[in-house]
This record gives structure tokens, sequence and C-alpha cells, in this order.
């Protein structure tokens, strides 16, 4: 049975975090790609102006660029409307078959929240979820917010502790400071090609 790893995300930008975790699920569930998706029009609504979509992507592409294991898809850019997980997997489902058996990677925090998603009884039955967490995270509070039906379809990943997040370049990048450590090089150079994030350094 082929093994899909999916990222989605706003992704503005991405980050060393996203790539380890990603690297981490591929390695511990087998995964034969993950597959990174920057949201079209992110579905919930963010406390900052979001970076046009095409930005986005050709960030995660080059971010993604030298690992073989990734890719990146552009469904949820071409699709018009809220990027919503239950539509992207739907499609991709149909393309790699009913067979595939599909793992969506995100943060556990996010996962506290997914009673909040699209259609969550419908996405549910979609995929496998795979949480994120740092060492020492409490899963006491995820065991006591989510049913039991939704706790059965995920698995727990206890990730290297990165604490790296896009809010936090973007403020660096404004202040004029470095990211030299947070996101590849090439995804620096785009920043810097394009004037992002109101700064320049």
């Amino acid at each position: 049975m082929r093994a899909i790893g999916i990222m989605g995300g706003t992704f503005d930008p991405i980050h060393y975090g996203h790539l380890i975790i990603a690297d981490e699920a591929r390695a511990r569930f087998g995964l034969e790609r993950v597959i990174f998706i920057p949201a079209g029009e992110p579905a919930h609504k963010k406390d900052y102006e979001v970076s046009p979509a095409e930005h986005r992507y050709s960030m995660a592409l080059l971010a993604t660029a030298t690992n073989p294991h990734f890719e990146c898809s552009r469904i949820e850019i071409e699709r018009p409307g809220p990027s919503y997980a239950v539509d992207t997997l739907e499609q991709l489902r149909g393309v790699f078959g009913e067979n595939a058996r599909l793992y969506f990677i995100t943060g556990a925090d996010a996962i506290l929240e997914i009673l909040t998603w699209h259609e969550p009884n419908r996405l549910k039955c979609m995929c496998t979820f795979i949480a994120a967490t740092r060492s020492g995270y409490n899963l006491s509070s995820l065991k006591t917010r989510l049913p039991e039906d939704f706790l059965d379809q995920i698995e727990f990943l206890e990730a290297p502790d990165v604490h790296i997040s896009s809010t936090e370049i973007r403020s660096r990048v404004r202040d004029k400071l470095s990211i030299s450590n947070m996101t590849p090089k090439s995804v620096i150079q785009y920043i810097q090609k394009h004037g992002l994030y109101g700064g320049s350094y």
C-alpha cells in the first residue's frame, strides 16, 4: 500500500521547522513522499495580510527542491474559493486511488482545533493525521477535547524541538534582522528579491 504524506499550510514563509517535521514523518511512517500544499486562500482568518499565493508556492518549491522525497502541489492555488483540507484530500484520493494511505501532517496544536475545520467528520474518514509534538508535550488536553473516533485517526510524532515560526521570520525581516538559520538560503534570496514582509537587509 502506498503511503503519501500531505503537508498543507500557509507557508508564509516556509521554514526549517516545516521541513524537519516532514522529513521526520516520512522516515517514521515510511512515506513514499511528502507533498507540500500551500493554501490558495487560507480558510481561517489571519491576523496579517497573507502574501500572494504564487510567492508562497515559489518559496515552498525552492525550499523542497533538494529533497527527492518532497514535492509541491498547486492544487489549492488553482482551486477557487477557500482552501479546505477535505477538498484537497478528495482531489488527491482521485490521483492516488483508493488503495493509497494518505497521511495529513500538522501540529498537535492545530489538531486541537480540528472540530472547527470544514466538514471534520468527512475529513476524518479520508486520512490518518500525523500530529507533530515537541518533547514533553502534554497530550491530555487533546485526549479530553477530541472524540474517540477522531483520536483513532491520529498518530503522534515527537519531532525535534525547532523554535521557528513564520511569524517570527516576517517580524525579523521587517526589523532587518538575520533569518539565515531559519529558512533555506534560496528562500531568503527570494524574500530579498521580491521585497516581501516589508523589509530588506
